[in-house]
């Protein structure tokens, strides 16, 4: 539906003469890409794990999130450089064409946005981002087509379509920093490493917790791993469901490696 319309978009802006016009139409064809690329990940997610891939597939929906947030801001550098030659030069746009098609393509936004809103997967949150972009390209389209129609201000074209690449830039900084947190196996969002030490060694018979490592595949799968010091007569098994039952009702981790020790640690050498 979008790449469809993204064809139409050219024709309008060419027509138009619109740079807010081809703007959303290179953004468009962008979204179609990272909109396939986003949904191919999400495919691809569901795979079982293999030898190669011991975790899975998961971690392909934060690659595709990440690659959507570049090439967004690819985009609005591009936007940026053309609306900055348009403001030293303002060009002449045909309204009519322009407003009609920004019209037309806010209905198809709306609808693909509204497919897609809603969730905490990453993945979809940035395919989302691209379309809601398209949302604020066909708005500010609109609006620079009734400027020049109502009172033959051409500066509007550029100014509006820089407005856009704020609003975008915003968005698409917010995709690439959460995406890059988690391919750095950065500790998630949410989780206190200190906190969870204090309520480990709250577990009858754990004396200390250390080596804690915590990451995520995604943003919705945290994962840890530990070192659980336990007292003599501590029976392991017990004291380790406990601990996995604590990492979930306190932290939603439900996916631990516990290594339970009763003496030193053999890793701190």
């Amino acid at each position: 539906m979008i790449a469809g319309f993204a064809l139409v978009e050219v024709g309008g802006a060419w027509l138009g003469n619109s740079l807010t016009l081809a703007a959303d139409a290179g953004h468009m064809f962008l979204d179609a890409s990272a909109l396939g690329l986003a949904w191919w990940a999400s495919r691809l997610s569901r795979r079982g794990h293999d030898d190669r891939l011991t975790y899975g597939y998961h971690r392909f929906q934060v690659l595709a999130a990440f690659v959507n947030g570049l090439a967004l801001l690819a985009l609005c550098a591009w936007i940026l450089v053309e609306a900055a030659s348009r403001l030293r030069v303002p060009e002449e746009i045909a309204p009519l064409p322009v407003l009609l098609v920004a019209a037309v393509g806010l209905g198809v936004n709306l609808i693909a946005y509204r497919m897609l809103h809603g969730t905490d997967d990453l993945n979809v949150r940035s395919a989302a981002l691209h379309v809601l972009g398209d949302i604020l390209g066909s708005i500010a389209a609109i609006a620079s087509a009734l400027a020049v129609i109502w009172f033959g201000w051409r500066y509007a074209d550029p100014i509006l379509a820089v407005v856009v690449v704020a609003i975008l830039v915003r968005g698409a900084y917010r995709v690439l920093r959460e995406s890059a947190t988690i391919l750095l196996e950065a500790t998630p969002k949410g989780i206190d490493l200190e906190a969870v030490r204090t309520a480990l060694t709250q577990v009858t018979g754990v004396m200390e917790i250390h080596h804690v490592h915590a990451w995520a595949l995604t943003g919705e799968k945290p994962m840890v791993t530990l070192h659980a010091r336990v007292t003599d007569g501590t029976d392991e098994e017990s004291a380790m469901g406990r601990i996995k039952e604590v990492l979930l009702e306190s932290f939603g981790i439900d996916h631990s490696t516990i290594q339970v020790e009763r003496s030193g640690c053999p890793d701190d050498d």
